[in-house]
């Protein structure tokens, strides 16, 4: 509980989470179908420099906030959940260890499977009222793709995080 209520924690949660709604406002498309986001890094920077709670906490605001901000759609709240299940994945899996490439690459799996391939397949199949099947079919390649892409960036984010919160949140 003690680790829940640390200022220094509650400060860098919140830092991450405004980098990450700013960071939402941004996408590099690489074509029609596929396009780098960048709000997932200061996710997964949560998850694994505060651990499972605030990388969750982290992810849902994001979400949230992100929404408040610049609306594109519909709200969907099932987006919120995969939001903070993404990083609770990066904290139980990177919290208080090493940021090995084969701790990042199963990070990544682990996220692309769970909340990319079926989370999000299952809620914009449930938003737009299309088989969950065609929409996972029509979503693999393009997560296919970016799972070295999002890897690439992950290593190059996590390794000088983990440095910058040895340093701070001790």
């Amino acid at each position: 509980m003690k680790k829940l209520v640390n200022v220094r924690i509650i400060t860098t949660a919140g830092m991450l989470l405004a980098a990450a709604v700013v960071l939402g406002f941004f996408k590099i498309p690489i074509s029609q179908v596929v396009e780098i986001r960048l709000q997932f890094l200061p996710v997964a920077a949560a998850g694994m420099l505060l651990g499972p709670f605030w990388g969750g906490v982290t992810g849902a605001l994001s979400d949230i906030l992100g929404y408040m901000v610049r609306p594109t759609g519909p709200f969907f709240p099932g987006f919120t959940v995969s939001a903070a299940i993404q990083g609770v994945i990066y904290g139980l899996i990177l919290h208080g260890k090493e940021a090995s490439i084969r701790r990042i690459i199963l990070s990544q799996a682990v996220d692309l499977i769970c909340v990319s391939f079926f989370l999000n397949s299952l809620w914009l199949s449930m938003l737009y009222g299309q088989g969950f099947l065609a929409v996972f079919t029509a979503r693999i390649i393009k997560n296919l793709v970016m799972f070295p892409i999002n890897t690439f960036l992950l290593m190059a984010v996590m390794r000088p995080a983990s440095r910058a919160g040895k340093l701070f949140l001790t």
